[in-house]
C-alpha cells in the first residue's frame, strides 16, 4: 500500500535476515490479495509472494524461513492484524504471535512465535 510505513518496516526485516526484498506498490490491494489466495479475514495492510507462497501481514521472520524450509502444502501464512512488537510494527510484544496457514485445508495454526 503507497505511503504504508509499516510494510517498509517490515521488509526492512526481512532484508536483514537475508532475503532479497522488492516492494511493489499498487492501488488494488484487494485484488493483488485475492490472486495470491488470502482469505479476507487473515488479510492485513500488505501480502509478499515468495517461494510459491503467500505471506500478509507482520509475520515473523522465523515463521517464513520455516515455511520456505517445510514447503507444506498451503497457499501461505498470515499474521491477523497488525499486533504491537511484529516485524516493522512499533511497540512492544504484548502476546504470542499466531501466525495461521490457509489454502485448500481451510485456515489452521501454523505457528505460535
Amino acid at each position: 500500500n503507497p505511503g504504508c510505513e509499516c510494510c517498509d518496516g517490515h521488509a526492512e526485516a526481512l532484508r536483514r535476515a537475508g532475503f532479497d526484498v522488492t516492494v511493489v506498490p499498487t492501488q488494488d490491494l484487494a485484488g493483488e490479495k485475492a490472486r495470491a489466495g488470502v482469505p479476507a479475514s487473515l488479510q492485513g495492510c500488505h501480502t509478499i509472494l515468495v517461494g510459491g507462497y503467500a505471506v500478509e501481514g507482520h509475520v515473523p521472520v522465523t515463521a517464513v524461513q520455516r515455511l520456505l524450509s517445510e514447503r507444506p502444502a498451503v497457499r501461505g501464512i498470515a499474521l491477523p492484524g497488525m499486533p504491537a512488537g511484529s516485524p516493522g510494527m512499533g511497540g512492544a510484544k504484548t502476546a504470542p504471535f499466531r501466525v495461521m496457514s490457509f489454502g485448500a485445508q481451510g485456515t489452521r495454526l501454523f505457528a505460535v512465535e
